[in-house]
């Protein structure tokens, strides 16, 4: 297991201090608090030749020392200037290990704080409804508990040198559509199913949160009293700030202050009209004193926590924090498939890859060596330097004298060259043009699950000439590939793997780390029923059954579950016993329980299980009980060896 960083160091704020600060604070002073301190025309022009190129600053204040919330946001590393570039959340997801995502929070919470920021905005945990969703590469997958596990390791590292922001609040998983779309929601279903996550983030010490573009149940959520008071603040006892999400996220400034918004961001809009609105009476002078306070609060804490030896030039995108790009990149890798082939030795799986199965590998496909790490939304990160799949494939081959070749086209040229070597390597799947952030002609939610046509003729084209192919997909959510997948022998999800993901992906292949993602999301097949998805919906109803619950409830099979992946080691899960039964609910309304399986390896090489644990229960507005992730634990299984 990897070992847990240890908390943030120094003492919280007081209220004593947080007062006295407000207090020394006029109206007008107060007010700035609540927006981005830049000029709104120049800013919003600037920022649209390079986002977040540096710290986005709202409410410094020099005379008594406030720095201002200093933004950067994510969630792939830190988008300012030219960092580390992690693998998406939804690979990252995919590894089910809180304690890897706390080392990368805490990467990231230093070149965050190196590079002159005090806030990262990059905990992105909305819940994939629908695989379709063009963001779905921002955030950990479609279940709440392993949104909020992940979520709260990704804040344990961060908050160690910055604030943590948690976004986008709340059911936010439609793209095209997200600055208008009313959500229909049942509040059984919305307290059940869409905001544990977010609770449990908090509760690990989120001190941001940001609100989302849509609407629910016709309020929308920059101003809704609901949602970011009586919930959020009231119920839940925070006592940060809420910010919006940038330039749309409000429309209204006394609907939004008096719904609960405390900053307006990235630059005052909205928000100019606040002191003429308090003299009108139509905003209380205690709602902005309340805003005050909980943004002056935030920047105490961001000033009270730090490691300042850590924070050195040389550590942003250095050599200890590509190590841990790569480390993630391979242990996200999920094989789908591994079916045996002929070998001069007689039968075996076709990965891992060594000399005597392909002393030569065709590398097939447009997107192999190109540089594709997700989007180019607001979550785009600029490494100094990309590793792609085809540049990983070719030091790992290099190290083992065999010989790769190469060709990004289609046709006849492709499968010529597969036929001619021993095995063929067909990297396929999405880029920034089919998904992500919806930006004029790129982006935006999928119009299909599907591979293209191209692809998919790709991809039977090689096998044909070459039955030892491997397929190697790229994507931020499931693809449907039912129709095709079944002739090939090998198949893997690599996601967008980050800067170091080339290497990554190719320890995986060539079997130097052992094959251990789990899917954090269902891949449907072509005839799988999902929940209703409309690209340019105005209003849409969010029911109680998405994803491996949905496939329970309505007896489908999908072609990969919730959970699923391979390895190459013999890895078998019996003997599970309850050693500790629940307790006292938690904070959350659950009880607690321990429990005690065996793992046994067979193999001759050492392996990873991820164990899951599943329990009935019946959540929001479905009366029935339905299989639940409760609780998982990777564990690394030495060879020949049982443990417990």
């Amino acid at each position: 297991m990897t070992e847990t960083l240890d908390p943030p160091g120094g003492p919280d704020v007081t209220d004593d201090e947080v007062r006295r600060i407000v207090d020394q604070l006029d109206l007008a002073e107060r007010i700035h608090l609540m927006s981005g301190d830049g000029p709104l025309v120049r800013g919003t022009r600037d920022m649209s030749k390079r986002y977040n190129g540096e710290p986005i600053v709202a409410g410094e204040v020099p005379r008594l020392g406030l720095p201002g919330l200093r933004f950067t946001d994510g969630p792939r590393g830190v988008v300012m200037y030219s960092s580390t570039a992690f693998p998406v959340p939804m690979a990252r997801g995919a590894t089910f290990d809180p304690a890897l995502e706390e080392r990368i929070g805490d990467a990231i919470g230093v070149e965050a704080r190196t590079q002159g920021a005090n806030l990262f905005a990059g905990v992105c945990i909305n819940l994939l409804r629908h695989p379709a969703w063009g963001r779905a590469q921002e955030t950990y997958g479609e279940d709440t508990h392993l949104l909020g596990e992940m979520g709260a390791g990704l804040v344990r590292g961060v908050r160690r040198h910055v604030v943590a922001c948690v976004k986008h609040f709340a059911v936010n998983s439609m793209e095209n559509s997200r600055l208008w779309v009313d959500v229909r929601i049942d509040d059984r279903d919305l307290r059940d199913l869409y905001l544990p996550h977010f609770r449990r983030c908090l509760d690990e010490g989120a001190e941001v949160v940001m609100s989302a573009y849509n609407t629910v149940n016709g309020a929308r959520c920059g101003h809704s009293t609901a949602l970011l008071t009586d919930l959020l603040k009231e119920e839940w006892g925070f006592d940060g700030p809420v910010m919006s999400d940038f330039t749309y996220g409000i429309s209204d400034a006394v609907a939004a202050a008096n719904g609960g918004m405390d900053l307006e961001m990235p630059f005052r809009w909205r928000f100019r009209s606040l002191a003429r609105q308090v003299r009108a009476g139509r905003v209380p002078a205690s709602r902005i004193a309340d805003a005050a306070t909980r943004l002056v609060r935030a920047q105490l804490r961001a000033d009270r926590r730090g490691e300042p030896d850590r924070y050195r030039p040389e550590v942003v995108a250095g050599t200890e924090h590509r190590a841990l790009a790569r480390e993630a990149a391979a242990r996200s890798v999920v094989l789908l498939r591994n079916t045996p082939v002929a070998t001069p030795d007689g039968e075996r799986p076709l990965l891992p890859l060594d000399r005597d199965v392909a002393p030569s590998v065709a590398v097939l496909g447009r997107l192999a060596g190109r540089a594709n790490l997700g989007d180019l939304g607001s979550s785009q990160v600029h490494p100094p330097e990309v590793v792609t799949l085809l540049d990983g494939i070719r030091a790992a081959a290099a190290r083992r004298d065999i010989v790769v070749r190469h060709t990004d086209g289609v046709g006849t040229a492709a499968v010529e060259l597969a036929a001619e070597c021993e095995v063929a390597v067909v990297v396929v799947g999405c880029s920034h043009r089919d998904e992500g952030e919806w930006i004029l002609r790129a982006g935006g939610d999928r119009r299909t699950l599907t591979l293209s046509p191209e692809d998919e003729q790709l991809v039977t084209d090689v096998v044909r000439a070459n039955p030892r192919t491997v397929v190697l997909l790229m994507g931020g959510s499931a693809l449907v590939t039912d129709r095709w997948h079944h002739l090939v022998p090998a198949m893997a999800m690599t996601w967008y793997p980050g800067m170091e993901g080339g290497h990554g992906v190719a320890d995986v292949l060539f079997g130097d780390v052992e094959a251990q993602g789990r899917l954090p999301l269902t891949w449907p097949g072509s005839s799988t029923r999902l929940p209703p998805f409309r690209r340019f919906a105005r209003r849409i109803t969010y029911g109680p059954l998405h994803g491996y619950r949905m496939m329970e409830a309505t007896g489908q099979v999908p072609s990969f579950p919730f959970g699923f992946g391979l390895g190459y080691a013999a890895v078998t899960v019996d003997g599970a016993s309850l050693v500790e039964p629940p307790g006292a609910a938690g904070r959350d309304g659950r009880c607690r329980a321990v429990v005690r399986v065996r793992l046994t390896n067979s193999s001759d090489r050492d392996g990873v299980e991820v164990v899951q644990a599943y329990v009935a229960e019946a959540l929001g507005s479905h009366p029935d009980p339905l299989r639940t992730l409760r609780g998982a634990a990777r564990a690394e299984v030495p060879a020949g060896s049982t443990v417990e």
